[in-house]
Order: C-alpha cells, then sequence, then structure tokens
C-alpha cells in the first residue's frame, strides 16, 4: 500500500511539473534588450500579470529570427525592421507589432583623436575611416551590426573602413569592453550604453542623428509553420508588452534619471 500510495504522489508532482513547465515560453531577443537591463524590469511584471515564466536567448538579431525560422522560439524580440518584415513575409513569423525605440550612438575615447564628434553619423565614420581609426565592430549579424553596415554603405565606404576596423563578432557588452580596453570607436545603442559599468575613457561622441533611431518590434512565432509552437502564451505576451501595462513598464525603466527605450506600440 505505502507503494501505491507513492507511485499516485510521484505521478501527481509529474503532473504539476508539467503544467508548471508548459506555463513558459521562449524569446529569442538581441544582446542590446538583455545588457540594457530592460528584461529584469519586464518579466517579473508579465510573471506577475500572467503566471508565464519567460526563458530570454540573447543573441544578435539575425540569430533570433533564425531561432524563429527553425521553431525554437516562441517570440521574437527584435530591432532590424527589414529583416523582421522579411521573416513575416516568409510565413515564420505572425505580423510584426512596433514597440519601443531608442536611438544608437557612437562612442568612443574622450581624446576623439579623428575628431569624429557631432551629430552627423556617416561624416564621423567618414573621418575615422580616413584616420584609420580603431573602430570595433560587432560583426554579428545583429540589429546593430545591421545598422552599422548601412551608415559604411551611405559613407561610401563599405569594404573600406581602414585598417583600424575589426570585427568582434560578439554582443554589445564584449563589443563595448574591447572598445574601452583599446580607446577605439564603437556604435552601440543608448540602452546598453547607460547600463555599460566599464567605460573608461568612452564618453558618447555622435548622437541626435535621425538615422541613428532604433526601433524594436515583436512578432509571433508562426504556429501554422511550428505546430509546437506555444502560441497562446505566446500571444498573451506580445499583447502584454504592446498594451498598457507592459508599456508603462517599459517607460518606467532608467538608468540615472534617464529613459532606456521609449514605447510606441499605439503610435
Amino acid at each position: 500500500m505505502p507503494y501505491a500510495r507513492v507511485a499516485i504522489f510521484s505521478i501527481a508532482t509529474l503532473g504539476a511539473t508539467l503544467s508548471v513547465q508548459a506555463q513558459s515560453i521562449v524569446v529569442a531577443s538581441t544582446t542590446s534588450t538583455e545588457q540594457s537591463g530592460l528584461f529584469s524590469v519586464l518579466l517579473p511584471e508579465f510573471k506577475k500579470a500572467s503566471g508565464i515564466d519567460v526563458k530570454v536567448v540573447a543573441l544578435g538579431t539575425g540569430q533570433a529570427i533564425d531561432m524563429g525560422r527553425r521553431g525554437d522560439a516562441d517570440v521574437l524580440f527584435v530591432h532590424d525592421k527589414v529583416a523582421e518584415e522579411k521573416v513575416v513575409a516568409e510565413g515564420f513569423a505572425v505580423k510584426r507589432l512596433e514597440v519601443m525605440y531608442n536611438d544608437f550612438v557612437v562612442v568612443g575615447p574622450a581624446a576623439d583623436p579623428v575628431h569624429a564628434k557631432g551629430s552627423d553619423v556617416v561624416e564621423a565614420l567618414k573621418k575615422i575611416a580616413a584616420a584609420n581609426g580603431q573602430f570595433i565592430s560587432r560583426g554579428d549579424k545583429s540589429g546593430t551590426h545591421a545598422a552599422e553596415l548601412r551608415f559604411w554603405t551611405m559613407a561610401e565606404l563599405t569594404d573600406k573602413q581602414g585598417t583600424g576596423y575589426k570585427a568582434c563578432g560578439c554582443g554589445m557588452g564584449p563589443a563595448l569592453n574591447m572598445a574601452s580596453s583599446t580607446g577605439a570607436y564603437v556604435l552601440t545603442d543608448r540602452g546598453t550604453w547607460l547600463n555599460f559599468k566599464n567605460r573608461g575613457d568612452l564618453k558618447v561622441l555622435v548622437e541626435g542623428d535621425k538615422r541613428l533611431f532604433n526601433q524594436y518590434g515583436v512578432m509571433l512565432v508562426n504556429p501554422a509553420k511550428h505546430p509546437h509552437v506555444k502560441a497562446a502564451d505566446g500571444q498573451k505576451f506580445v499583447d502584454w508588452v504592446t498594451g498598457s501595462a507592459g508599456q508603462t513598464a517599459i517607460a518606467s525603466y532608467k538608468i540615472g534619471g534617464e529613459q532606456l527605450f521609449f514605447p510606441n506600440a499605439a503610435k
């Protein structure tokens, strides 16, 4: 009889465990949203509202979108509009919704040896390339890397960035660490920069150019392509983060009194 009780208890416990596991989703997102600290604010609020746990896999946007294509995530939360619209058009993700924005900035050594400082990102890159200034590129197919490549193209300097150009194939935090330790320039999203503790001699040198606008989008991975996707729970996250509660939580996240992201789902 005791064995029967143990068996019944074990089955009941297993059922409860599976139920808890079912109340979780995987969100493939960017290193910038993770390293800015935003998810440490958003996810507890979402869990409180929904009871659903969220596992964030932080990658470059290109890699995050590839996770969606493979069906290895339930939701995509990324920042490369062209790539996002493409994955929706291909049928691997459901409707793209805008969530929030901030901006990119170019940071570099305070002495600014190539005189990049200003509000024109293209002119800044031209000066860096002409002087063979040290520049750290993410080189990881992330949203930030995609933006950087667009700016080099605008400067007509694709593959002509100078001998100081180095691609690290890494996330935003490691790229900033490399720039800090070597006195290099680097393009970063403002959110990660504000949360970055190892600044050394780096400071913001280029900002305010409208081309530095950085929009984030959210999409449910298409369950028609991948039936195992947790569509109902994933949709709850999409609805919450684009709804009033999620948008308020995004707006409330500040470091040193400075807001990192600006909600614009209703725009």
